[in-house]
């Protein structure tokens, strides 16, 4: 396919889930919220209508946007015998610049989140770790300028 992109099985499920909550649940509330509005009288000057209306375009472009992803999403497993740093790996990085540790998880494009320290393989990161096994340094250009981390391992 020619837009399939990798993602854990992790990933894949939750999406499917999230499609699946959106697609019942959420999709109905939005639509009780939509009658009890319309039940208010002209729609016209009716915030209540018009925000409702607003939730379910970004609902149903939600729900296109998840259905696309779950088609073209091809599920990687990690290799049993690989050491280096796959998707799905865990790796603990040392700043060398400035000593802190951390640690981030390999993921797909598609369920990155730096808020939980998921890492894209696409991202200037994602693609440095790619391979790489504990105790090797890695240099990342980023937006922020050129940074080198030591790998100290790899889950």
């Amino acid at each position: 396919m020619a837009n399939e992109f990798q993602t854990t099985a992790e990933g894949f499920a939750k999406m499917k889930a999230e499609l699946d909550d959106l697609k019942g649940p959420t999709r109905h509330r939005i639509a009780e919220a939509i009658r009890e509005a319309k039940s208010h009288g002209d729609l016209r000057e009716n915030a209540a209508y018009h925000e409702a209306r607003l939730n379910q375009r970004r609902l149903e472009s939600r729900i296109a946007e998840l259905e696309k992803a779950v088609l073209m999403a091809k599920v990687i497993a990690r290799p049993e015998n690989e050491k280096g740093a796959h998707l799905g790996s865990r790796a603990t990085l040392l700043d060398e610049e400035f000593g802190d540790e951390f640690v981030v998880t390999l993921v797909g494009a598609f369920e990155a989140d730096a808020a939980e320290n998921k890492i894209s393989l696409t991202s200037p990161l994602g693609e440095a770790l790619l391979g790489k096994e504990a105790g090797a340094s890695i240099e990342v250009v980023a937006p922020a300028g050129r940074q080198t981390y030591k790998i100290v391992s790899v889950e």
